[in-house]
């Protein structure tokens, strides 16, 4: 696939998708994210993923220009577009075994916030915020919001993002506990780039099934998470990874990993 919307760069282990239509602000038009769902089969060897928006927005939110079919409602063709778009990409994006970083600059809005959140660390520059700005234009939060945000920051500053549509600045964000890290603005992409070439190093199969067992846990009673829990232990035990950080403990030296 070619892509008009997005660009995917893969080096030393790490994948940068950056959201590349800036005319939007990087709206998630159903182009967009059938751009973001190609890529994410196409990381090949990376070991991180960094996923950042080119020029003054991260993401604006879904693309309020769309052509609606004749015959059809805006609420039809945004129900459509998310069944067969934006969740696929979505679940695509949850089911990876490597380390996902969101450096967030300027807007995150609407779709675009979520998208964000989604990421296992978020670091946001300065001047980054979050908006659902969804009852606004008299619509509902999608894209994960309403699954995502009562976890990372409790039900009631939830509802007072997604009701009252207040914007989150990149500060309040942090000390809501929503976000890991804010940065300077003109650091936002070498902070990002730096830890993921940091977890690029690290022991990628141990990071994929901490993403997956915490992503199961969420759903899932303490006694199923204490099963899953040791079933990771036997596989990342079994790694070669694992043999390595042994062996380097017995010789006083620093790991090599290798992401087996």
């Amino acid at each position: 696939m070619a892509y008009e919307r997005i660009t995917l760069e893969i080096a030393d282990g790490v994948a940068m998708l950056t959201l590349n239509h800036p005319q939007s602000r990087n709206a998630l038009a159903w182009a967009m994210a059938d751009e973001i769902a190609d890529a994410l089969d196409r990381l090949g060897n990376a070991r991180a993923l960094v996923i950042t928006g080119a020029g003054k927005a991260f993401c604006s939110g879904g693309d309020m220009a769309m052509a609606v079919p004749a015959g059809q409602t805006m609420g039809d063709e945004i129900k459509r577009g998310l069944t067969e778009n934006v969740n696929p990409m979505l679940l695509k994006l949850r089911a990876l075994d490597i380390p996902v970083i969101a450096a967030v600059n300027g807007a995150a809005a609407g779709a675009g916030a979520p998208l964000a959140l989604s990421a296992d660390l978020v670091i946001a520059g300065e001047s980054a915020f979050f908006f659902m700005a969804f009852p606004n234009v008299g619509l509902v939060p999608d894209a994960g919001g309403t699954y995502l945000l009562p976890r990372l920051i409790g039900t009631p500053r939830a509802m007072q993002m997604m009701m009252l549509a207040e914007k989150i600045g990149a500060a309040q964000a942090l000390d809501w506990g929503m976000i890991y890290k804010v940065v300077a603005d003109d650091m936002l992409l070498a902070e990002a780039q730096a830890l993921a070439a940091r977890l690029a190093k690290g022991p990628t199969v141990s990071y994929g099934l901490i993403r997956r067992n915490v992503s199961v846990a969420l759903e899932s009673d303490y006694a199923s998470s204490l099963a899953l829990e040791a079933e990771g232990q036997r596989i990342a035990g079994g790694s070669a990874d694992c043999a390595e950080a042994v062996s380097a403990f017995l010789e006083k030296r620093a790991p090599d990993f290798q992401g087996k």
